[in-house]
């Protein structure tokens, strides 16, 4: 009877190194890279900007991901439970992690703009590119007025085709958070479709997610190199390239570029989101996570550098046809995504193909990212009740109920007002104070409470290779250094946020948002303070039950 019940609540393992190994890339290999790092580098004096990136990336990204996926593998538990078992009484940095996943499920509506631009690829001609459809206004310029010889117009409150298509007929923007307007029919469908093949993809567990991968962790590299090769060939190309890689040094004396740079490792890597604990912990005891971690950071880097080259190749070309300079030639920020890359491709030859192979690229890059999220969330909850939830059927429903409630959730980020709801959960629910707050207090409950030098012994036991003293030193006093700096200077230069520079939000918004903040920041001291009171004993005492 023990074996049977042992059976029936196994926890299981990846089926094989290369599973795992495809969907931590497919997983950190995302978003960060392909659309959040080169609109950084472009906003931040484009080469200038690695060089921070560089440092950031040795000292702060790479131990990290060490400590996280070596910790997964050691304690075989969810992102809540592994953290019991280090330390109990610092259980409230998983239920942190617990908090910021149900606003990290929010990054899904990017999924959704991204297969609203594919299907709308397929049409035999492209949208974004002229100002005849009902969605335009008066002040609406054609895709073919920038690429003029001669431009002379007055360009004062006008906007380009691809631009309104963005804002009138994606978003169809309201005037403000305040009117959430009508639901977009079409955008819930792709919300639909995204949660659907979220559930079938983590139905199963690490068996289904881990064969899913094969085609979704590798397809999108092929989609890259296809538009790589191609934005090399564009004609002006080489001046974005130039713009890329040569380095501005007045942009190093700026510590916002720092501030950027880490946040960045921070988001590209997936650190200090509970996702890499729990991915490595289906892994076996004595997997060698030592050497996955060079690896995997390495494939992380290289990618948002590639990444660079096809971005900043086309924003090279599209400086040409407008006879501008590559600083000047489009906004930074999702902007680069939906607006640049749009308008690029309707001026290459067979601009279809050229659009379907980069958002097809974007849905299955953001395909990895979310369902990982989601299975990290299923896994701790299911850790926490194993007799009720590792259970096939059960554990399928509570798949079900997940996918489902945040499917109904997230209807009102399809609305007119829901990208002003999106940007309030990105601004404030889980970026910038909370991955840095985690990620002191991973570091001090590690190597100050556990011992760094007891971790060491278990990566050693774990893998048979010594980690470097250089990482002990950067758990100990580097990270939680340079965390608290980027906190600091975060608050010290601290502003609302706004939408287009322009929009403010209502004062209860911007309350909403530092809740949303607090939410998940203050579970570490409330969890630990908690039990300090109801457990009697020492602080020894109570830290070591």
């Amino acid at each position: 009877l023990n074996i049977k019940c042992q059976a029936l609540f196994y926890r299981g393992h990846w089926a094989s190194k290369i599973e795992y190994a495809l969907v931590v890339a497919g997983n950190v290999v995302g978003l960060g890279n392909v659309w959040r790092f080169p609109y950084l580098c472009y906003k931040n004096g484009g080469g200038a900007f690695l060089v921070p990136y560089t440092v950031f990336a040795v000292v702060f990204g790479i131990p990290l991901f060490l400590l996280e996926t070596s910790m997964g593998q050691y304690t075989q538990g969810g992102f809540i439970t592994c953290w019991r078992k280090i330390c109990p009484l610092a259980q409230g940095i998983g239920y942190g992690f617990f908090v910021m996943k149900l606003y990290d499920f929010c990054y899904v509506l990017v999924q959704v703009w991204a297969m609203f631009y594919l299907v709308f690829s397929f049409s035999a001609h492209l949208p974004w590119t002229s100002c005849d459809n009902t969605w335009n206004t008066e002040n609406c310029l054609e895709l073919q007025f920038f690429i003029s010889p001669n431009i002379t117009a007055n360009l004062t409150n006008t906007t380009s085709a691809a631009t309104e298509f963005w804002e009138q007929r994606v978003l169809q923007m309201s005037s403000g958070i305040e009117e959430l307007g009508s639901l977009s029919w079409e955008l819930a469908l792709c919300l639909l479709a995204s949660w659907m093949f979220c559930f079938f993809s983590i139905s199963k567990g690490i068996r289904s997610s881990g064969k899913v991968a094969y085609f979704t962790a590798t397809f999108p590299y092929l989609m890259l190199l296809i538009l790589l090769i191609r934005g090399l060939t564009l004609p002006g190309a080489w001046d974005g390239i130039y713009y890329y890689l040569y380095p501005d040094i007045t942009h190093l004396a700026n510590l916002k570029v720092w501030i950027e740079a880490g946040s960045q490792v921070l988001f590209s890597y997936c650190l200090t989101t509970g996702t890499l604990n729990v991915l490595s912990s289906y892994n076996r005891y004595n997997n060698n996570c030592y050497k996955d971690c060079f690896w995997l950071c390495l494939l992380n880097s290289g990618t948002s550098f590639i990444a660079g080259f096809v971005v900043f190749s086309v924003l090279g070309f599209m400086a040409q046809k407008q006879g501008v300079t590559v600083d000047v030639v489009v906004d930074s920020g999702p902007g680069l995504a939906f607006i640049a890359y749009p308008q690029a491709t309707a001026l290459m030859p067979l601009p279809q193909f050229w659009s379907v192979c980069f958002f097809l690229m974007l849905v299955l890059l953001t395909v990895d990212t979310h369902f990982v999220f989601v299975e990290s969330f299923i896994t701790t909850v299911t850790d926490m009740f194993p007799k009720l939830f590792r259970v096939p059927v059960k554990r399928q429903i509570l798949v079900l109920l997940v996918c489902l409630s945040n499917f109904c959730l997230h209807l009102s980020l399809v609305t007119q007002g829901g990208i002003y709801i999106f940007q309030l959960i990105d601004f404030y629910g889980s970026t910038r104070v909370c991955p840095n707050f985690m990620a002191i207090s991973e570091c001090v409950v590690v190597c100050w409470v556990f011992g760094a030098d007891r971790f060491v012994n278990v990566i050693e036991d774990m893998t048979g290779s010594r980690p470097s003293v250089f990482f002990k030193h950067c758990w100990k006093y580097v990270i939680p250094l340079l965390s608290l700096m980027s906190i600091i200077l975060y608050l010290v230069d601290y502003q609302h946020l706004k939408v287009n520079n322009v929009y403010v939000y209502p004062d209860w918004a911007y309350a909403l948002g530092l809740t949303m903040t607090l939410s998940s920041v203050l579970m570490v001291p409330l969890w630990a303070a908690g039990q300090m009171f109801k457990t009697p004993g020492t602080f020894r005492q109570v830290g070591a039950q």
